[in-house]
């Protein structure tokens, strides 16, 4: 055995390094028993070397197995999947869920919602202030539900992103009270509890940001005082150290945490963490853009998280790509469904590398003690539920089709190999193994993806692979896999140039409007019972303090809506300003930036307030004015807004009110989209997007941008209302 715990097969009496060909005679023997019993996938090239492992549990077994996991959050990423029509919708869930049909997966972690920007979105707080309390918001729970009603033994975790505001009180750090973080923390374990009948199974502190040991030890106090001893705390989501080292010093924090979860770890983890005798995490892990060199990320790490850093469960960010594509990191999920209006969604590579593992292990089984590094390059990790059943996972993932976003790789070589596993111990009396093969095609661009192959014979506890590159391998004593298929979904559409939503229902299934998708603040729909005309379902941004923020927010409370190609749009919205001083509201088109980058956004902006003034602006800072005058806006009155944009061969714009205000002015080719913004909470009843209402209304105002042509990164419809 060697110093890191594996063991690989020696020739007696040989000075040749573990792992090394025995001999002439004895290699062509291995040879011979390669080809009597192990097929060749379809095109792989012979394989020149040759390497022994030993799989062995008579001397004890390796770490315990805990689950592969996705993020749904961090944030907004399943945002469009709610939106789906069935059968589709119930069909990616599947793929995602439904135990041996797709990836799967044995862990949900979902973002506990906070009311600011955590990546792609916001998603809202169960307490949007102290003394408001609701379960129903967003759609995280939704999604838990679904998940264990495919599978009920799927582990759950939840974790912040950013707080609401009253949590700080006054200031944007959750730790100055950690007892008003850990009641508001746990009143959401309590709330999934009691009105979902959901039990939480971890919980983490903050994502990607600092810890208190002070408020672990509280959260800890809380948790148990509520009868919550069963929830385990995950720390610190973030890198290994400098939780670890605190873990080593303080004998009470290292008491209070059961994991530590690491992001983006490299496969790599550091002594301190080690020597904390915890169990390792990577708690999120690949997002990686989901094509063939994304899968190649995902199989490597899988294995390679164990095999390199003792890491015992993997947590991919993100769970499905469910929102709009050209917000940031895109395509980040494990597959992709963020077409609602067409019902389109595509099963992409990463689900059947997860299913590699997940259809052949669950949480509970152990992992051998094997070296686990193939002698050509490659990985192989074995697994075991102590009652005699094995599973081998073996990937071959090259350089370049393997590099996950994060961190960076350094180069290595894979070449294709022939291996031999020796199978000791309970279970040398193995007579045949299922086998499920993938293939990354990256030269002839057609990839074999979770495919049965014949089952492979064992003779005498012995069996061969040739291995080529970019390849994985699953060989199972269980025969319970499948890979799971529906018909076809509809094709691909784009967003529809003609859309329409009025927000009247009465008891809708989620807080927010379809396809809108906030980017600060929060948007709900309102009954506004007040209104005696047909202004009564409306949608309202209800977040009227700045959040505790984990990404750099807006000043303004954004949604968004529609396509970011368009170029000729027209959008009309019926908007309420409810504050008499400061309030406001804008609209914009041709945006290029949103999620994290929305503070910087580039369009054009055309924002009304209530003192009457308006102002059409070059960006969100609203620095760079390109007009400014009064238009005759007020508060506490609706008001019909209305933008227009077209290519013509000028640059103008015209502004007109239904007092006859008309102005004029030249602006810049860059800019060719338009926003309506407003302060403060106002009630959004009508939005249209590519058509024009035939006849205005009173008190409308509408804003017409001619540009001589569309930029190279058009925008995506915005509605935006300042806080």
């Amino acid at each position: 055995m060697d110093a890191a715990g594996g063991r690989r097969v020696r020739c007696p009496g040989s000075p040749r390094r573990a792992g090394a060909p025995c001999g002439r005679a004895l290699l062509w023997g291995w040879a011979l028993l390669g080809c009597a019993w192990c097929p060749r996938p379809p095109g792989a090239a012979a394989a020149p070397f040759l390497a022994g492992y030993a799989l062995d549990d008579s001397g004890g077994l390796g770490r315990e197995f805990d689950g592969i996991g996705a993020v749904s959050g961090g944030g907004a990423t399943s945002r469009l999947l709610v939106n789906y029509p069935e059968p589709y919708r119930s069909q990616i869930l599947d793929y995602l869920f439904m135990p041996n049909f797709g990836a799967s997966l044995h862990i949900l972690k979902v973002e506990i919602g906070g009311d600011g920007q955590s990546t792609d979105g916001t998603e809202p707080s169960h307490m949007h202030y102290e003394n408001d309390e609701n379960y129903f918001r967003g759609y995280e729970w939704w999604l838990m539900k679904e998940a264990k009603k495919r599978n009920p033994n799927i582990k759950l975790i939840g974790l912040p992103w950013a707080f609401p505001g009253w949590i700080g009180r006054g200031q944007n750090w959750p730790y100055n009270h950690p007892d008003v973080t850990a009641y508001y923390i746990v009143s959401w374990i309590l709330g999934a509890k009691q009105y979902h009948n959901l039990d939480i199974d971890y919980i983490g502190i903050w994502n990607e940001r600092s810890f208190s040991s002070k408020y672990i030890k509280l959260l800890r106090y809380t948790l148990d005082k509520r009868g919550l001893q069963r929830v385990k705390i995950i720390a610190s989501d973030n890198m290994w150290e400098p939780i670890s080292f605190f873990m080593m010093v303080d004998s009470e924090l290292h008491k209070m945490v059961d994991i530590i979860g690491a992001h983006y770890p490299g496969t790599k983890t550091v002594p301190n963490a080690l020597a904390t005798q915890k169990k390792l995490w990577a708690s999120e892990d690949y997002s990686t853009f989901n094509d063939e060199v994304g899968a190649g990320c995902w199989a490597r790490i899988l294995n390679q998280n164990y095999v390199n850093g003792n890491m015992t469960s993997t947590i991919a960010w993100n769970l499905v790509a469910s929102y709009y594509e050209d917000l940031p990191f895109g395509r980040d999920g494990l597959m992709t469904a963020q077409e609602p209006w067409s019902g389109y969604y595509a099963v992409e590579g990463p689900i059947w590398i997860t299913a590699h593992t997940t259809q052949f292990t669950h949480p509970g089984w152990h992992y051998l003690q094997v070296d686990g590094h193939l002698e050509h390059g490659g990985s192989y990790v074995a697994l075991t539920d102590g009652l005699g059943n094995l599973t081998i996972i073996i990937e071959t993932m090259t350089y370049r089709h393997s590099q996950c976003i994060r961190p960076p790789l350094f180069p290595f070589v894979v070449s294709p190999q022939k291996a031999t596993f020796y199978l000791k111990g309970s279970f040398h009396k193995v007579k045949i193994l299922k086998m499920w093969y993938t293939k990354l095609g990256f030269k002839s661009a057609n990839s074999t993806l979770f495919h049965p192959l014949p089952p492979v014979k064992v003779h005498e506890g012995m069996f061969s692979l040739n291995l080529d590159v970019d390849e994985v391998y699953t060989l199972t004593t269980l025969m319970t896999g499948r890979k799971g298929t529906y018909p076809d979904p509809p094709q691909s559409k784009p967003f529809p140039s003609n859309y329409k939503d009025d927000f009247n229902i009465r008891n809708p299934p989620f807080s927010e409007a379809p396809n809108f998708a906030d980017q600060t603040g929060v948007f709900e729909y309102f009954v506004n019972t007040s209104d005696p005309g047909d202004h009564i379902f409306t949608l309202r941004q209800v977040v009227v303090q700045q959040p505790i923020t984990w990404a750099s927010d807006a000043d303004q409370a954004i949604s968004i809506i529609g396509n970011f190609k368009w170029v000729n749009v027209t959008i009309t919205c019926d908007v309420y300003i409810e504050h008499l001083g400061n309030g406001g509201v804008f609209i914009a088109g041709r945006v290029e930036n949103g999620g994290i980058y929305v503070r910087r956004s580039k369009g054009l902006f055309f924002w009304v307030f209530a003192d009457g003034t308006y102002r059409v602006t070059g960006d969100l800072s609203g620095k760079e004015v390109l007009m400014k005058g009064m238009s005759g806006v007020r508060a506490r009155v609706w008001h019909t807004l209305t933008l227009n944009l077209k290519l013509l061969p000028l640059v103008i714009a015209a502004l007109r009110t239904g007092v006859g205000f008309q102005k004029w002015v030249l602006l810049p080719q860059d800019h060719s989209m338009v926003i309506l913004s407003g302060r403060t909470s106002p009630y959004l009843r009508q939005v249209m997007a590519g058509r024009l209402l035939e006849r205005a209304p009173l008190n409308s105002h509408s804003l017409t941008i001619f540009t001589l042509r569309p930029v190279e990164v058009a925008g995506i419809l915005l509605f935006l209302l300042l806080l």
